[in-house]
């Protein structure tokens, strides 16, 4: 079995048999020429059925995932909406968490109940209560791990057991954890969910989503409905995104080392009343984050001590840290949840306090990420 930096650099990534270039060509062609009608060359005839670029971007997502079928889409919510769509249908229930990242809630929330489907949400960190919210019409289990802003941890394997007695589908946003810290498939999990903007592509100049599986019967109701919605990537951002995962491990290597830094400053500033990162031993979540992931990721959020207005001026007050929406990649950002990503789940029972700063640590040098946020926190 190759290595995952192995995959990541040749998985669906073979030299061009043409030209023998050893990148992947961007294919920008909308259509394909056929050998007579219906005679399709390797399966291809038009751009939103399937692109080659495409499909060598599928074919590693699937063999970083530990998965047997790979679908890249034109964002992460694209590639939820999609799921969702192949999931549920009027009358049934989905199970989100009580932490979920924002953009879910809003479309199960706002979009999914149009049309009949209900939902509850539970701490997916404690499985009995994840139990006490199923029903017999529950046919998804929605799991993020770590969660979006909150860095909440749930036991992957041990929500499997619980929505798979229950007749539902696990599905995981991998987002935070990249397949390089974690692999859901291995522990249970029916679907795995990316919005590859994040760290998979890692560079912040491209927008796309993924999602991967084992299962044949449900990876072919994906393919139907990808494609007859036309919710897929252009070549370009295929090839970009391809070219970010290539780097993916080394990335999240620097991104962890970097975050530990950042968390163990953090709880230890007097500005600082709690620190949210699965490292750090007091963390909730601590022993399980350990047990299934590589290393505890690039993502820390914090509270701040003096409350929201002290949280702005932090989020403010940085120079390195770049005040922005989105996260992953090689550059470090900083937001306030409740006012940016978040602010769809406000007065909501998923709202975040609005106290929370949330940090993506890039991959700069540590010291000097250190030296911006202290002194960011020392002029509140």
């Amino acid at each position: 079995m190759r290595g995952f930096s192995t995959n990541a650099i040749h998985a669906g990534q073979e030299p061009d048999p043409t030209t023998g270039a050893v990148i992947v060509p961007i294919h920008a062609s909308s259509t394909f020429a056929q050998d007579g009608v219906g005679g399709l060359r390797d399966g291809y005839e038009y751009s939103r059925s399937a692109n080659p670029t495409r499909t060598a971007l599928q074919e590693c997502l699937a063999a970083l995932e530990g998965g047997r079928h790979g679908f890249a889409f034109g964002s992460g919510m694209g590639a939820s909406d999609v799921l969702l769509r192949v999931l549920l249908r009027p009358g049934d229930h989905i199970v989100i968490p009580h932490d979920a990242y924002g953009g879910t809630f809003r479309l199960v929330d706002k979009v999914l109940t149009q049309w009949g489907i209900e939902y509850s949400t539970a701490d997916l960190g404690d499985v009995a209560a994840l139990r006490a919210v199923l029903r017999p019409t529950t046919k998804a289990v929605w799991c993020e791990t770590p969660t979006n802003p909150l860095l909440g941890i749930a036991d992957i394997a041990a929500v499997a057991e619980a929505a798979h007695a229950g007749g539902a589908k696990l599905v995981v946003d991998n987002t935070f954890a990249s397949p390089y810290l974690q692999t859901p498939l291995t522990l249970g999990a029916d679907v795995v969910l990316h919005s590859t903007t994040k760290y998979v592509g890692g560079h912040s100049d491209v927008v796309g989503g993924a999602l991967v599986t084992s299962d044949d019967e449900l990876a072919e109701q994906i393919r139907f409905t990808q494609n007859s919605v036309g919710s897929v990537p252009g070549p370009f951002d295929a090839f970009l995104t391809l070219r970010g995962a290539k780097t993916l491990a080394v990335r999240m290597e620097r991104h962890s080392d970097n975050a530990e830094r950042v968390a163990e400053m953090l709880a230890a500033h007097p500005a600082v009343s709690k620190v949210l990162y699965p490292g750090l031993p007091g963390h909730p979540g601590h022993e399980v984050a350990a047990k299934q992931m590589r290393r505890f990721g690039g993502m820390v959020s914090f509270r701040v001590a003096a409350g929201r207005e002290a949280a702005l001026a932090v989020c403010a007050g940085t120079e390195l840290f770049t005040l922005a929406e989105s996260l992953g990649g090689v550059e470090s950002l900083i937001e306030h949840p409740a006012a940016m990503t978040h602010a769809s789940v406000a007065g909501s029972a998923l709202e975040v306090p609005d106290d929370l700063v949330r940090l993506s640590v890039g991959i700069e040098d540590v010291d000097d990420l250190l030296e911006d946020l202290r002194g960011a926190l020392g002029r509140i």
